[in-house]
């Protein structure tokens, strides 16, 4: 009968992604990961100049550097988790945000049900979830699972079509989607989800693939979806009235 319920939920879900969007990139947890990816790379014997190469690389080709280390390197995919993300001293960088949790209480669950999504391993995004005091107002979490030989990760088609299927969701066009990659938001497009929202703090720096970046220099890709359709906002309190329909007035 849970099954049944599930499958004929008529309401819109609403994703949201964890990592430099629930919380700000000046955090710089971006940065810490990427000092400690990097030395994951060097313990394996290379040289700084060959991990900074193969981090930047296993990113731009993967979506995830350790796609890259599984594939070419046979890592253990939970020494990497627990040294890298594992590691981090997130209680000390990022903390409860009472407002952040009134704007997940003010989204109406009759019309809404509402999802975290994340390129991250199941512990971590519990750890932030926890600490932001946001895991008893998520009703589910789809993940990288490190685990499976071949997973998938945000950008790729694959990753959105197994949200939807593990949310129970047939009708991309009642997806809401927030998250501060542009390309993610890109990839959400190109499935049919409905509502998306680029989070950008423009001026801020966060680092991907071991390359720091000045947010919001992102070029637009032209091949992609076209920039007009994306709504872009640099506090999530927006969303209030970028999603008005949905939010408890």
């Amino acid at each position: 009968m849970a099954d049944d319920a599930s499958n004929a939920d008529d309401r819109v879900i609403v994703w949201f992604d964890i990592d430099n969007t629930l919380y700000s990139a000046s955090s710089k947890i971006s940065q810490a990961m990427g000092e400690r990816i990097h030395n994951y790379f060097v313990s394996l014997g290379l040289s700084h100049e060959e991990a900074s190469t193969l981090h930047h690389r296993y990113y731009s080709q993967y979506g995830l550097a350790l796609r890259g280390l599984k594939r070419y390197h046979d890592v253990d995919v939970l020494d990497f988790d627990r040294k890298c993300d594992g590691s981090l001293p997130l209680e000390q960088m990022i903390s409860y945000d009472p407002a952040l949790r009134k704007l997940f209480e003010d989204i109406d669950r009759s019309k809404a049900r509402v999802w975290a999504l994340t390129n991250a391993y199941k512990p971590h995004a519990e750890r932030v979830l926890n600490i932001l005091k946001l895991n008893d107002l998520v009703d589910g979490l789809v993940f990288c699972d490190y685990t499976i030989p071949e997973f998938s990760c945000k950008p790729e088609a694959a990753y959105y079509k197994m949200a939807m299927k593990q949310a129970n969701v047939t009708d991309p066009s009642k997806c809401y989607f927030v998250d501060d990659n542009r390309g993610n938001i890109d990839g959400a497009l190109a499935q049919g989800w409905g509502k998306c929202v680029h989070f950008c703090e423009k001026g801020l720096e966060s680092m991907e693939g071991g390359i720091t970046k000045q947010i919001g220099d992102e070029p637009l890709d032209p091949t992609k979806a076209n920039g007009s359709s994306i709504v872009e906002v640099s506090n999530l309190m927006q969303l209030r009235e970028i999603w008005s329909e949905i939010f408890r007035h």
